[in-house]
């Protein structure tokens, strides 16, 4: 094999050898994130088990304060899970541009179905 060859083959970049690495976009500290991920699964895990420990606690008069806390912790736990591990807090602009047309969307298919709820074609039987 020749001298450049080999060169080449241990310096994909085509850097002479015994130059300095070239610079990336950023630079990425994995054990920090990696401790980030696991404090952030057990936050979820912790969530997760207030959820059900308060499905099981009996506060006030019937369901209505259990599942504003239910939701509540959900709704913590959902960004937790979106944000963090499925890495939605360091997006580009295209993607939270994609994110509100699906948001707008649902919204505007919830509505329409709610509308039509008692809308029946005429001449059929309502039961």
């Amino acid at each position: 094999m020749s001298d450049a060859k080999a060169q080449s083959a241990h310096n994909p970049d085509g850097a002479p050898p015994g130059a300095a690495p070239a610079p990336h976009a950023h630079e990425v500290n994995f054990n920090k994130y990696l401790l980030r991920c696991g404090v952030v699964f057990l936050v979820v895990v912790c969530t997760t088990l207030m959820m059900t420990a308060i499905s099981f606690l009996h506060i006030g008069e019937g369901w209505t304060i259990k599942v504003a806390l239910i939701l509540a912790i959900a709704t913590v736990n959902a960004f937790l899970v979106a944000g963090y591990l499925m890495h939605l807090l360091s997006e580009k602009k295209l993607i939270y541009t994609v994110l509100s047309f699906t948001v707008v969307f649902v919204i505007g298919l919830f509505a329409l179905t709610i509308y039509a709820m008692h809308d029946f074609p005429t001449g059929t039987a309502t039961h």
